[in-house]
């Protein structure tokens, strides 16, 4: 078992810098984990307006939907998705 296993703790209050720490930690790991198209979709996230991370991260989770053996990314997906409100 790997350490994805772990329950992914809720977090409810990531502000812009935050978001975008997880969104480039998602790509290095899409990309480790040979998913380059999945990296690009999330690529030029730093600064982007909501409405382009919004669209960005739920075409991301859409793409990820029909891959098995990446629910490690797409539960960090939905956790940037949860928090995209927070964007002013």
């Amino acid at each position: 078992m790997s350490g994805y296993d772990k329950t992914l703790k809720l977090v409810t209050n990531l502000d812009r810098a935050g978001i975008e720490s997880r969104l480039a930690g998602i790509r290095k790991a899409a990309d480790a984990a040979g998913l380059a198209e999945l990296a690009q979709m999330l690529a030029g996230a730093e600064g982007a307006p909501r409405a382009q991370l919004e669209a960005s991260v739920r075409g991301a989770l859409k793409w990820l939907a029909g891959k098995p053996g990446h629910q490690a990314l797409a539960a960090q997906l939905e956790l940037v998705e949860i928090n995209l409100p927070n964007l002013k």
